[in-house]
């Protein structure tokens, strides 16, 4: 059965109680069912109930793309909902964008429709003091290429405001956190989704998605600050990263913060073959171990986010 007229969406970004102004529609049996008519309502019993039979399986028509994409917005505007709820409409509704990145053919749509959602992101920090801790907090724990991403970008958002990027260097920077690894789209699935460490030869392949990345971004016409968080998000201030082993001033700043958000995500989420480490373990082990590889001012601003997730808390 064709999907192309569907599109995809998460349930967690439609708000309980509101009217949803487009039909929705679930998977059951392979066959597309009319779940929802535009105006309804989603009691949030509903919507944990669904969320737990089939949390992935929730669509609408690719048509009403737009519509949903405004009804998010409108949202995020509301007063009626709290910033945590903000925050989780937010990242959820992004999360199809993100797997729309590696996962179709086209990538022209999802590359352009990925402004409007940092875009999103900015603007809600800018708005809530809170914000910021608030879609940190909400990270998967999953190492998963999506999740992955859109945390990596949240997280680059995060220490760019601290370290001083602001406007559209700040946009720019959640962009290239947001498609570091783009890549990995020309990746095999088998090795991307191994359950265990890589061989050799697997990992050769995997340390081309930088490269694989700079060739798709450049074929998109992304700017040279995008581009430069795909192509050098794995080299080290020390000389020793890869692919072109860059030392210190010849690393992009903009990958200097995608690459401190990239460990940190990657040390503290779950992974087939390993346990994540605690965030504090996860930060002594960059500022202790590995010391010199990072941007000590983006170290110094990881520091600072934990404390505040601390505080928070």
């Amino acid at each position: 059965m064709s999907l192309d007229k569907y599109m995809k969406i998460r349930i967690n970004s439609l708000p309980p109680h509101k009217c949803i102004p487009f039909d929705l529609f679930v998977m059951i049996g392979g066959r597309i069912i009319h779940y929802l008519r535009s105006g309804d309502k989603l009691s949030a019993l509903k919507i944990d109930h669904f969320e737990k039979k089939a949390p992935e399986q929730f669509y609408i028509l690719a048509a009403e793309r737009a519509n949903y994409q405004k009804f998010v917005r409108d949202g995020l505007l509301s007063n009626e909902l709290d910033t945590k709820q903000k925050a989780t409409i937010l990242r959820e509704s992004t999360m199809v964008l993100v797997e729309e990145l590696f996962e179709r053919p086209d990538i022209e749509t999802a590359l352009r429709d990925a402004r409007g959602v940092v875009e999103d992101f900015v603007a809600f920090m800018d708005s809530d003091a809170a914000a910021m801790v608030n879609l940190i907090g909400l990270s998967s724990h999953d190492f998963y290429t999506y999740n992955h991403s859109l945390d990596v970008s949240i997280y680059s958002l995060g220490l760019g405001q601290i370290v001083g990027f602001r406007g559209h260097d700040l946009k720019e920077l959640g962009l290239g956190g947001l498609f570091h690894d783009i890549g990995k789209r020309y990746i095999p699935l088998e090795i991307i989704c191994k359950n265990g460490p890589l061989s050799d030869d697997e990992w050769l392949m995997m340390q081309k998605h930088p490269q694989f990345g700079l060739q798709i971004l450049s074929e998109h016409r992304s700017t040279e600050n995008i581009i430069a968080c795909a192509f050098e998000h794995h080299e080290s201030l020390q000389g020793n990263g890869y692919p072109q082993k860059l030392t210190a001033e010849e690393i992009h700043p903009m990958a200097r913060v995608v690459s401190v958000a990239d460990t940190y995500d990657a040390l503290t989420t779950k992974r087939s073959y390993n346990d994540p480490m605690r965030p504090t373990d996860a930060i002594e082990l960059m500022a202790g171990k590995l010391n010199g590889r990072y941007d000590p001012e983006v170290m110094r601003a990881l520091q600072a986010i934990f404390q505040k997730l601390k505080t928070a808390a």
